[in-house]
């Protein structure tokens, strides 16, 4: 595997760190895990980013890559706990990344999990469920969840078996990025301050666990 490059960004020395992957379309450096990162440096969380081995060739070639097979995928967050060997880390990410993160969990726990936008099913296909990594005992997961989600929304999640270390934190009229319609009153904005919030107080005070 290629070494992977971490941008490892400390709020305070002896602060918590979370290792944050990104989703399947998106790099690390997109507009969301941007402003959810400066949110959790804002609140006393430190976070640390990587890309997965098919991303960071996507960045150097510039053509678009499909997302590695889950053992690599599993492989590179090892590489990325390994190197945080010294740290008191919690795991997790947008997506695809939350869900590998919580894969990773059932064999590797951490001090815990944070899922934003969990892909509890793949787009139109509703029967085709990812609940396994969820209905494990393991650390405590957080999943921000919007309620409208297409990859797993409020009513679907309802019915859903989980462990009971996992808690769901629903943003009203978000979607999978979290981004809730004009016309709900809410912001995209107030919801990934409000992940990020929720995220630091699960990291540093144990809430929602």
């Amino acid at each position: 595997m290629a070494e992977l490059d971490l941008l490892l960004e400390r709020a305070a020395p002896a602060a918590p760190v979370l290792a944050l992957a990104h989703g399947a379309g998106a790099p690390m450096d997109s507009e969301f895990m941007n402003q959810f990162s400066s949110a959790l440096l804002a609140a006393g969380v430190s976070v640390c980013r990587f890309e997965f081995p098919y991303m960071q060739e996507r960045r150097r070639s510039g053509k678009k890559r499909p997302p590695d097979r889950q053992p690599v995928l599993l492989d590179a967050w090892h590489t990325v706990l390994d190197k945080l060997a010294n740290e008191r880390v919690f795991i997790g990410g947008k997506s695809m990344g939350g869900r590998m993160a919580a894969t990773l969990n059932n064999e590797r726990q951490q001090a815990g999990v944070i899922c934003l936008g969990y892909p509890f099913h793949p787009p139109a296909k509703p029967d085709k469920l990812r609940l396994e990594p969820l209905q494990k005992p393991g650390s405590p997961v957080l999943i921000i969840q919007g309620s409208r989600d297409k990859l797993g929304c409020r009513d679907e999640v309802a019915g859903y078996s989980l462990a009971p270390n996992v808690s769901i934190h629903w943003l009203e009229d978000g979607d999978h990025d979290l981004k809730p319609r004009v016309k709900s009153g809410f912001t995209h904005q107030a919801h990934i301050q409000t992940a990020a919030h929720l995220s630091a107080n699960f990291m540093l005070t144990g809430e929602g666990l």
